[in-house]
């Protein structure tokens, strides 16, 4: 237990680095799709992405996730603190499936087969949001509130749609 908070203080960390690839990705998913017609840009940004990917959201990832089961082994007893951690648990398996489901788009964008819009991107880059307010609240609150897990399931319901039904610039 002695090492247990710099453990902790590891996982904050690779949990900050891979929300920042959670949070940067899809923004460059967005001015790929927006640019497309140029070329160079496009290659450009298609480096950057896979180096977000592959040389910091992902080993990032693996760090938070590697971390954070050796704090639970070290402290078995979180399993008994409420429903708090489970909810943390289901909510952070959200965010890996999300982290996985953005090099699948990657990868499409990559090859030039993503058929997905800009404002899909700008959509979907507003899930990560949600899940680390989630997880960070139920962390430091050690509960589990279901009308605040519902509102901000609903407020960024709200946002996506509202981002999905507005009118591009070129539709006015």
């Amino acid at each position: 237990m002695e090492y247990y908070t710099w453990i902790l203080s590891f996982h904050i960390v690779a949990f900050m680095s891979w929300m920042s690839m959670l949070f940067y990705l899809p923004r460059l998913f967005v001015y790929h799709v927006e640019n497309k017609e140029s070329q160079e840009f496009v290659n450009i940004v298609k480096i950057q992405e896979y180096k977000l990917y592959a040389y910091i959201g992902n080993p990032a990832m693996y760090a938070a996730i590697v971390s954070g089961l050796v704090m639970l082994l070290l402290n078995p007893y979180l399993f008994n603190t409420g429903p708090w951690l489970y909810a943390k648990l289901i909510t952070v398996i959200l965010m890996i499936i999300y982290s996985l489901s953005l090099n699948y788009y990657r990868k499409q964008l990559e090859n030039n087969t993503c058929d997905k819009s800009s404002k899909f991107f700008r959509a979907y880059n507003e899930l990560p949001t949600a899940l680390a307010i989630l997880i960070v609240t139920y962390v430091i609150v050690k509960s589990v509130s279901i009308l605040f897990t519902s509102l901000i399931i609903l407020l960024f319901v709200f946002t996506i749609y509202k981002i999905m039904t507005k009118k591009d610039k070129n539709e006015l």
